[in-house]
């Protein structure tokens, strides 16, 4: 992506993004169409400049390349998901109820956007620059919704505090992953709510505070 149209830091994390130019916009929309029929790699330049009526040069001029271009998909995906989590997180009560919310979103948006989950799981981590992308940001905002709730559970009393935070939190993460991934590789369906329920289960158990 340019300099004139990279996104920068709020003091809350989140990212402030700058509106892309209507060409961009048509190239997105069309980027976003092509996902939900193919594979990533199969998709080229000239396919998605046909698909959205724009130049195929504006790709470049507007993402750097196709690479780029996902990454500021995948970005607002999420930006999207994590506001709308955010958001139900806080009318839940109690941290093991907003850590169940957290797995449960997780799994779901995994098991409805297959396409989008491929490219999150095994596609972009392929790659050094997805660690600098405006995506991986909104990943690292997810992670940090993680640790503040565990946070919160352990100043309300409800979590132990002889854990690392950080450790829970990737048992938790890496849980979601290794639970959703063999369904995600080999299409086979599985259900978001049975899957949270068993992870649950196996987790709070040994990070809940004993009395």
């Amino acid at each position: 992506m340019t300099a004139a149209h990279k996104n920068v830091m709020k003091g809350s994390g989140r990212l402030l993004v700058r509106p892309l130019p209507v060409g961009g916009v048509k190239i997105r929309e069309a980027f976003k169409a092509l996902l939900e029929e193919k594979e990533f790699n199969a998709i080229t330049t000239a396919q998605i400049s046909r698909k959205s009526g724009v130049n195929e040069a504006l790709i470049y001029k507007y993402f750097g390349d196709k690479r780029g271009l996902l990454h500021q998909v995948l970005r607002d995906y999420l930006d999207e998901y994590l506001g709308h989590m955010e958001s139900e997180l806080k009318g839940i009560k109690g941290t093991f109820n907003k850590l169940k919310k957290i797995v449960w979103s997780q799994m779901n948006l995994y098991e409805t956007k297959r396409v989008l989950a491929k490219i999150l799981l095994l596609e972009v981590r392929n790659y050094p620059g997805y660690f600098e992308s405006e995506s991986y940001a909104e990943v690292k905002r997810y992670s940090r919704i993680v640790t503040e709730t565990l946070k919160e559970g352990i100043r309300n009393g409800e979590i132990r505090s002889d854990i690392p935070v950080t450790s829970m939190r990737q048992v938790i993460l890496g849980g979601v992953e290794h639970l959703c991934l063999p369904k995600i590789i080999y299409g086979k369906p599985y259900s978001a709510k049975e899957l949270t329920k068993e992870l649950c289960m196996a987790v709070f158990q040994g990070i809940a505070k004993r009395p």
